[in-house]
């Protein structure tokens, strides 16, 4: 078994904030919540490494923590080397961040009649960068590594359980919408909750 990274407080911090914030109706985006979730992507000690490795074929979506209410959840999403997603929504509202090698983001909007078109121009996010995603607004896009011969990672927040959410994906010639749900890549979650350690090395001397 791996040692648990030395940076893994940020994490439980962070969760700890986003539980507070969040109110027996669920968890709103707001300034508070995006910021300390921009002070936890601006580090790179707390990933813990089972959810830092990649698959030769799909890219891999590995759940960090869900709200026992599941009013958000907290993802690692590691991209191989030229990898991608299909062209999908996400039905809750979302943030990413980015933690190591680069990603590139090209939003759609669909028209009445259902076909897609691309939506500016592509963004490449960096590490420390992060990106706010919303339904409202139109959160239909496509993420690909920006590296064809290195892993990119992004870590991901939503507004509820994503990997248990009915959304869609889309194809990008005709526009239909087909309904997916993406689960997760690891049947099992980090353990961030053993402090014991730290604990015990604070007991008095015998």
């Amino acid at each position: 078994m791996s040692e648990a990274p030395a940076g893994l407080d940020r994490l439980r911090h962070f969760i700890a904030t986003a539980t507070r914030l969040a109110t027996p109706a669920g968890l709103a985006q707001s300034a508070e919540l995006e910021a300390e979730f921009a002070a936890l992507i601006r580090h790179d000690d707390w990933l813990p490494d089972a959810c830092t490795v990649p698959h030769p074929q799909y890219y891999q979506q590995y759940l960090l923590h869900c709200d026992p209410l599941e009013r958000f959840s907290l993802v690692s999403f590691v991209w191989g080397p030229g990898q991608q997603t299909p062209v999908h929504d996400h039905e809750v509202w979302g943030y990413v961040g980015m933690l190591r090698g680069a990603e590139v983001n090209q939003r759609y909007t669909r028209a009445a009649d259902g076909r897609l078109s691309t939506l500016g121009e592509p963004d490449t996010l960096r590490p420390g960068d992060v990106e706010r995603l919303s339904p409202q607004e139109g959160d239909i896009h496509r993420v690909s590594n920006a590296f064809a011969d290195q892993v990119s990672i992004s870590v991901h927040m939503y507004g509820g359980n994503i990997g248990a959410v009915s959304r869609h994906v889309y194809d990008p010639a005709t526009g239909q919408a087909k309904p997916f749900v993406s689960g997760y890549s690891a049947a099992s979650i980090p353990n961030l909750w053993d402090r014991s350690a730290a604990v015990r090395a604070a007991l008095p001397a015998q």
